[in-house]
């Protein structure tokens, strides 16, 4: 038993990082306030993780798995209403790891890590939502040519990428905050599906303005 003790330790540590970054934002958490919160030690929290970015570094590399592992699933749609569940469910990993979105030129300025794997990011997931796209195309469900397709893609995934920090700028004091969650992300998801509209076929346009009272009402 004594030897699962350190490994309890460092997801704890981690979960309330990825908590304290997401309330107050990351240049706003210090190690001690960390350290303070899980009622340990700085030192206890060093033999961990022994800066600062090593426990960025550490949320970092959960978010990328979990992204890598959802982005196929683009290969999987056919139609408004898979690609709305596809990104919705985007949006909601975007928020589960958000400070990484909110103080993303930050992070990129000071972790060379970070800046080279969230360029590979941006390709993947530009990758994934040029294949969702295709996909729509050939089931029939959205005109659109071939060569739209990438600025189509990069645009969506600008405002994926960005999303976060448009509600934050609208609305600092409440944008962020959990009571919010749902909102921003239909916000988002809709917004990202908006820019297909004048490629979808009509019955799949009103299928999507369909899609999007029946979830504002429910919100």
């Amino acid at each position: 038993m004594a030897k699962k003790a350190p490994r309890r330790t460092a997801q704890r540590i981690l979960e309330v990082s990825l908590e304290l970054f997401n309330r107050f934002g990351e240049p706003n958490v210090s190690t001690t306030l960390i350290s303070s919160e899980l009622g340990i030690s700085p030192g206890n929290l060093y033999y961990h993780y022994p800066a600062k970015d090593e426990l960025i570094n550490a949320l970092f590399d959960r978010y990328e798995q979990a992204l890598n592992e959802l982005l196929p699933a683009s290969n999987g749609v056919r139609d408004v209403e898979d690609a709305w569940f596809f990104l919705h469910t985007l949006f909601e990993l975007v928020w589960q790891y958000r400070f990484l979105y909110r103080d993303l030129n930050d992070l990129l300025s000071k972790n060379r890590r970070l800046e080279t794997h969230c360029q590979t990011i941006l390709k993947n997931k530009t990758h994934a939502i040029k294949a969702m796209l295709d996909n729509m195309r050939q089931a029939g469900n959205m005109q659109i040519d071939s060569r739209e397709l990438d600025t189509t893609a990069t645009s969506m995934v600008v405002v994926v990428t960005y999303w976060l920090s448009f509600e934050y700028v609208r609305d600092p004091r409440n944008a962020l905050e959990p009571a919010h969650i749902q909102t921003s992300l239909l916000r988002g998801a809709h917004h990202a599906l908006s820019l297909l509209a004048p490629y979808l076929l009509p019955e799949q346009r009103t299928h999507l303005l369909h899609l999007v009272d029946a979830y504002t009402t429910a919100s």
